[in-house]
């Protein structure tokens, strides 16, 4: 999973202006890096001038995924990211980006400003920051603990039955389960192992 460019713009009436941007390149050669920030620059800059106000929206283009974010103020951001990287994760960060962005700079300068004249300095930062989801990102992180925690359970219940146990038996025995449930699971097997003869 990785972040490759994350960027602010103001969306003008025709074209979207470039206020900040920060790139991630080092996976790229070094003859290839400027080509490859151009072409996410100017990438990341068609995407806010498609995108309408007020929405949010993610782009396929080749094995990158460009997520947008056009906010009502004409405000936009875009991370671009592989397509491994959780799209859930890449809309907290520009949430974030765009409103700590919005209470440093004021919004006059947002339509004339540029990379040079605009002073923010966080972009870097939440780039690198945000490298790791499940380490930025709390839900993120609370996701992957479920998913370990659904994976030692099935790996218990596997180790039960690796044991030597039935689940036959196991059914048997139980306490929890009524006569009426007992035979319904009998019944079940019977049917499911004669299906399985065939």
């Amino acid at each position: 999973m990785k972040l490759y460019s994350l960027s602010i713009h103001y969306k003008g009436a025709t074209k979207a202006n470039l206020l900040k941007a920060a790139y991630e390149l080092n996976s790229f050669g070094f003859f290839q890096k400027s080509s490859i920030q151009e072409f996410m620059t100017f990438t990341s800059a068609l995407i806010v001038e498609r995108t309408t106000v007020g929405s949010r929206a993610s782009v396929k283009e080749q094995e990158y995924l460009c997520h947008v974010y056009v906010r009502n103020d004409n405000l936009a951001g875009v991370v671009i990211a592989d397509t491994e990287y959780p799209q859930r994760v890449c809309f907290s960060l520009l949430d974030k980006v765009l409103e700590e962005f919005s209470r440093q700079v004021d919004s006059i300068d947002w339509p004339s400003g540029n990379p040079d004249t605009i002073t923010y300095r966080n972009l870097d930062i939440q780039l690198a920051k945000y490298q790791k989801p499940m380490e930025a990102d709390a839900m993120s992180k609370v996701q992957a603990e479920l998913d370990d925690t659904k994976i030692i359970l099935h790996k218990t219940m596997e180790s039960l039955l690796e044991r030597g146990e039935k689940l036959d038996d196991l059914v048997a025995k139980s306490e929890h389960l009524g006569t009426q449930s007992k035979a319904f699971y009998k019944t079940a097997r019977k049917q499911n192992s004669c299906c399985e003869i065939m």
